[in-house]
């Protein structure tokens, strides 16, 4: 791992509007890549959280990062490791849905229950550039659609209500002009 690599990123917050722009696509994997990558995982797990989309770190290009543990709580979650993924694209969901509550590192200490398909089968190119698919369900499937949907400029808020969502923004605001800080202690997608 370069130096580079070990690096962090500035996790952005709401209202910054690079989080409501559509990430580009990625024309190759290779050694650029592969830090920014790095530097994404890095970031995320310091946070703490268990996903992390280019947008969220100002970067407008097709990736996310991902690191779902084994839940005590929950014997149906399974440890995903590191998880790179790199224009990825879901090219099935369940018509079973699921309800879970949502956090983001974008928008710290603020969480609601979303309803999204339990299961999606999403492909990508991994990190090393090999095309690759992965099916999931449950909590996994969660965060892949949510970090996809940062992609896509959509945040977890934009599933509420335009009251509910406003609250939490206006909370947002005042918390990190407060704090002076972007995160919170819990973990978050």
């Amino acid at each position: 791992m370069s130096d580079d690599s070990k690096k962090q990123y500035k996790i952005i917050t709401v209202p910054d509007p690079v989080l409501k722009q559509t990430a580009q696509p990625v024309s190759k994997v290779d050694d650029d890549l592969r830090v920014q990558l790095d530097r994404m995982y890095n970031t995320m797990r310091a946070a703490p959280g268990i996903g992390l989309a280019a947008n969220q770190v100002g970067l407008l290009n097709r990736v996310f990062v991902m690191h779902v543990e084994k839940d005590p709580r929950d014997p149906e979650t399974e440890d995903t490791g590191p998880v790179f993924l790199t224009n990825p694209e879901i090219i099935w969901r369940s018509e079973q849905t699921s309800v879970l509550e949502e956090g983001c590192l974008s928008i710290p200490g603020q969480y609601a229950q979303v309803e999204r398909p339990l299961s999606v089968r999403v492909k990508y190119l991994d990190y090393q550039g090999d095309e690759a698919e992965m099916e999931a369900s449950g909590l996994i499937s969660h965060v892949i659609q949510h970090e996809l949907d940062h992609l896509n400029g959509v945040l977890f808020v934009d599933y509420l209500s335009r009251l509910k969502r406003d609250m939490m923004i206006k909370r947002v605001r005042k918390l990190v002009k407060s704090s002076g800080s972007d995160s919170d202690d819990d973990t978050a997608i």
